[in-house]
């Protein structure tokens, strides 16, 4: 996939209670709150900065659709788990984020994020299980790559595995926002999954 043009199309706040009426597919992209989603989004549109990066957690309150070279979406779910966000936001983003796992019609993917040096916490496997109940089959990103030794990143990705769960892909990606190693590796697999797709409507 070369992506050339990006445009941030349709914000969701937790007070919308309608879905943006969407004739594209839609990918999905969830994870705990600085777990570098905002990042991994910019890497893989090539843009520096269209998707809010900031060092403070949980800045991401809304879900933001990215037009896709007018071919599919990009979405941006809100991040979760951090709990100096007002808890109303967080009361609020649970039942936003499930309406629109259980009820997007053009959702064909989602990707969950997660730390490659921590375990998934609670609010991981929830998320997790979420998606599980929509009829997906989340596909792991695993940031902060660069930041653990080679020789531990296996260890890393079957705690990871071994955490969520004997459901889990066997095929975790590996992602470093600082060196976009796995970047192609992404885009590739968005390419498998919307090709895929293709070939059952056919």
């Amino acid at each position: 996939m070369v992506i050339k043009n990006v445009e941030l199309e349709t914000v969701v706040g937790v007070t919308t209670k309608k879905l943006p009426n969407n004739k594209l597919p839609e990918i999905a992209f969830a994870g705990r709150s600085n777990v570098g989603k905002s990042s991994l989004i910019n890497a893989l549109m090539n843009r520096k900065s269209l998707a809010r990066v900031s060092a403070t957690p949980g800045k991401t309150q809304t879900m933001n659709f990215y037009n896709i070279n007018k071919e599919l979406y990009f979405v941006d779910l809100p991040g979760y788990g951090y709990a100096k966000v007002h808890k109303d936001f967080r009361a609020s983003w649970g039942p936003m984020i499930e309406n629109y796992l259980l009820n997007s019609k053009n959702l064909v993917a989602v990707f969950l994020l997660l730390d490659l040096r921590r375990t998934p916490s609670e609010d991981d496997k929830m998320m997790y299980d979420w998606m599980v109940h929509a009829g997906f089959h989340p596909i792991i990103i695993a940031t902060k790559s660069d930041k653990i030794r080679k020789n531990d990143l296996e260890k890393a990705i079957n705690n990871i595995k071994n955490t969520l769960g004997t459901e889990v892909s066997n095929t975790v990606l590996k992602f470093s926002a600082l060196k976009k190693t796995g970047r192609d590796e992404i885009l590739a697999k968005i390419d498998e999954i919307l090709q895929s797709k293709e070939t059952e409507n056919d």
